[in-house]
């Protein structure tokens, strides 16, 4: 099905509002009944990790320390996505849910990208909440106060909401072709950008901007703060201190890796897999979705210590009551 304008003109030149098409796991809709199981279990598994996480950190006192605050902000951010992702997804393949109008596609969008973004920005807080524990361990409960930390978490989730506004008000201001077949099962702006009968560079150039702005200067720094790191570890005169100085980033690289080769992957796909099969946009963009946010309260869950004595002492509480 095309999505060609005839003559210069757009199909869809009356007052009712375009509708999209979602799409679910290609080649396996005789399978449904195992997909919706697979995806129900994972979203499950993914709210509930997350709000594990976030129910320990704000019970304990002995969690309110940077690093935990910033575990808190990045699940707060994953359980976002989740959510904001969850509706078009099992409504598709528990009911068979196939329709959305172009402002619920748009608010999706606007949510799964904003808390996408805040991903983003909390793991590149954490690298730098690391370097400064590494680099000055003296100072750094005076360098990252409580207060600082959730300043920081602040600016993140603001510059998440600022950067993304424009993207939906752009989008709605333009015609689109009807019928519009969508890649994946919730709506993704670089799958959205190709149904409009107009000129789109400014959206692309505005949707350019805020990845390079969000996700290219996240991962700079990322990197930048782990190569300061590397330098101050190999400058310690200890190999024991070495090792526990390393472990310690451990969880977060895992997250990082985790986060980031899923979502360079749905980019790749949609910029260079024009003529990919189906399936590969697919599989891309909902492992993008919803691997991370099942991985990372599992991997903080093995890897952390404090972790574990606070999830071991809220489920003994709830056994004994």
């Amino acid at each position: 099905m095309e999505n060609v304008c005839l003559h210069g003109a757009p199909q869809n030149q009356s007052s009712v509002p375009p509708m999209f098409i979602l799409t679910g796991i290609p080649g396996l809709e005789e399978r449904s009944n195992w997909v919706a199981t697979l995806f129900c279990s994972l979203y499950f598994l993914a709210i509930l990790g997350n709000s594990l996480i976030l129910l320990v950190v704000a019970k304990e006192q002995g969690l309110h320390k940077p690093m935990y605050l910033f575990l808190s902000m990045l699940a707060l951010s994953e359980l976002g996505i989740s959510l904001s992702s969850a509706p078009t997804v099992l409504n598709l393949f528990l009911f068979d849910v196939r329709e959305i109008g172009i402002n619920a596609c748009l608010a999706q969008m606007f949510f799964i990208h904003s808390f996408s973004i805040m991903d983003s920005g909390v793991l590149w807080a954490m690298a730098f909440d690391r370097f400064v524990a590494i680099y000055n361990p003296l100072q750094y409960a005076a360098i990252l106060t409580n207060s600082r930390v959730v300043m920081i978490g602040l600016v993140v989730a603001a510059r998440s909401v600022v950067l993304m506004i424009p993207l939906p008000v752009l989008l709605r201001g333009l015609p689109f072709c009807r019928p519009n077949v969508l890649a994946h099962p919730f709506c993704l702006h670089s799958n959205l950008i190709r149904f409009p009968c107009a000129d789109i560079t400014v959206n692309s150039r505005c949707g350019l901007f805020v990845v390079l702005s969000t996700f290219g200067l996240d991962s700079l720094c990322i990197v930048l703060s782990y190569i300061m790191i590397l330098k101050t570890v190999l400058g310690m005169a200890s190999k024991e201190g070495r090792l526990k100085a390393l472990n310690t980033c451990v969880s977060h690289i895992c997250a990082v890796v985790v986060y980031y080769v899923p979502m360079i992957g749905v980019s790749m796909a949609h910029r260079f897999g024009k003529h990919a099969s189906p399936l590969l946009h697919s599989l891309m963009a909902n492992i993008y979705l919803l691997v991370p946010p099942v991985l990372n309260p599992i991997i903080y869950s093995i890897k952390t210590k404090e972790i574990r004595k606070a999830f071991r002492k809220l489920f003994s509480l709830k056994s004994s009551l």
